[in-house]
């Protein structure tokens, strides 16, 4: 049971570090067309669109100066950290 959060952990942690890596890559002119950028946009659009989309629907970024910036990223990294604490409580239940 221990190994499976593990690998649950794991591969959360990777999803984390491309999230990294795709921000990052944001504050510099590349090119779409590259493999890797494209790439670490098909992996995390996916997650990153619906949360776009709900906080555009939301009234404390819809016509304001935070409207400008794409805070998708950091409400993934929030709902990844939940994700990964109730993983863990219930694993915890089951373990001891």
């Amino acid at each position: 049971m221990d190994s499976v959060y593990r690998a649950i952990n794991g591969v959360l942690f990777a999803f984390e570090m491309i999230l990294v890596a795709r921000a990052v890559l944001s504050w510099f002119p590349v090119s779409r067309n590259n493999r890797f950028v494209d790439l670490l946009y098909a992996i995390t659009e996916p997650v990153l669109s619906p949360i776009r989309n709900m906080l555009s629907k939301s009234s404390i970024f819809n016509n304001s100066m935070l409207s400008m910036m794409d805070f998708s990223p950091i409400v993934a990294f929030l709902l990844i950290e939940v994700i990964r604490n109730v993983l863990f409580s219930i694993f915890k239940i089951f373990l001891y």
